[in-house]
């Protein structure tokens, strides 16, 4: 339940509860529920209203879809975390989800640790510090792309139609139903696959960048100094400038 939610509920049954204590309270309204028929009648009546707005209220507003927590290039890490865990239900992708935030949590950890090492062998104003500094941010840029375009197909991922036609397909039901022919039934389940092989692969893909850092961290974590140009001949910085290149090709 997101925090929205919880506020809406929590208004719903505060106002509730005090309009409650306006009417019936000796200081305000006062109306006895044992007293003349005029304050019986409006006090039981008051009663069902508030009950029955109570228990309509918040039906309404725990039945109501979560509204998805909208992504954009703008967004945080924490706005990444957030989405991702709005989706914990969809048991289809609890493994992919608890990965990807363990790769969140890994890729700021290793590129935290590499810029601590680069600032003991360069100076935050050099150009060469400021020159890597710009990779590692465009790597974390092409990860969380990723990310991004995996929150928006969990967020189109219809769990109980997928597992309505999983059921129907692995019981052969479909035969039987007259509800869909078989070409439509084998149709939408490609789709659904279609969803999850692409979770699927750019998980992998996130995977991926995460090793090329580690190799990266590797090389540099056992130097002392690096003399102007060395630092684009190093093996794991070519891997990560042919990442970058290859990501942009593929986004024009």
């Amino acid at each position: 339940m997101n925090k929205d939610m919880l506020i809406r509920l929590l208004a719903l049954n505060l106002g509730i509860a005090a309009a409650n204590i306006a009417v019936f309270s000796s200081g305000l309204l006062a109306v006895d529920l044992f007293g003349s028929a005029l304050e019986k009648a409006f006090g039981s009546a008051f009663l069902v209203l508030s009950g029955s707005g109570l228990v309509y209220g918040n039906y309404k507003l725990l039945s109501e879809p979560e509204k998805a927590i909208p992504i954009g290039a703008k967004s945080t890490k924490e706005d990444y975390v957030e989405a991702l865990n709005e989706h914990r239900g969809l048991e289809t992708f609890e493994r992919n989800i608890d990965l990807l935030l363990d790769q969140i949590e890994r890729l700021q950890k290793k590129n935290k640790t590499i810029r601590d090492i680069l600032l003991q062998i360069f100076n935050a104003s050099e150009i060469s510090y400021q020159k890597f500094d710009a990779v590692i941010a465009e790597v974390e840029n092409i990860f969380f792309k990723n990310i991004r375009s995996i929150i928006n197909k969990l967020n189109a991922f219809d769990e109980d139609d997928y597992n309505f036609i999983k059921k129907q397909r692995n019981a052969g039901a479909q035969r039987n139903s007259g509800a869909f022919s078989e070409e439509i039934m084998e149709e939408k389940f490609k789709v659904y696959n279609e969803y999850i092989r692409f979770v699927k692969e750019a998980t992998e893909d996130n995977e991926q960048i995460l090793l090329k850092l580690d190799k990266l961290l590797l090389e540099i974590s056992g130097l002392n100094c690096i003399e102007s140009g060395e630092l684009e001949q190093m093996a794991g910085m070519i891997e990560i400038d042919n990442l970058i290149k290859q990501a942009k090709y593929y986004k024009n």
